[in-house]
């Protein structure tokens, strides 16, 4: 399984970006996941920041409001709308399953700066 993220870039504050995350998955377990999006900053650990599931979808605190989540099962895509970026958001963003972790893809860069 592969899992291929993309749609990071720099953006002024208060910008916003898409970003995009593709599992390649022979089967149908990505359509079945609970699946998140994780952030890592320099000098910290990985962190989720939303996930999407059956049961709902969740955020942490700080992104609510300002991040959506969705997905497409036919399309085994996951997607992060962010909008009113700030600076703390600068980060590798990652996607993955919640439980049950596929091999990490290689994230996409996400700079939020002035």
């Amino acid at each position: 399984v592969q899992v291929v993220e993309s749609g990071g870039g720099w953006v002024q504050p208060g910008g916003s970006l898409r970003l995009s995350c593709v599992v390649y998955d022979s089967g149908s377990i990505f359509a079945i996941s609970t699946m998140g999006w994780y952030r890592q900053a320099p000098g910290n650990l990985r962190e989720v920041v939303a996930h999407m599931g059956r049961s709902g979808l969740s955020y942490v605190d700080d992104v609510k409001g300002r991040f959506t989540i969705s997905r497409d099962n036919a399309k085994n895509t996951l997607y992060l709308q962010m909008d009113n970026l700030k600076p703390e958001d600068t980060a590798v963003y990652y996607c993955n399953k919640v439980i049950g972790k596929y091999d990490w893809g290689q994230g996409t860069q996400v700079t939020v700066s002035s």
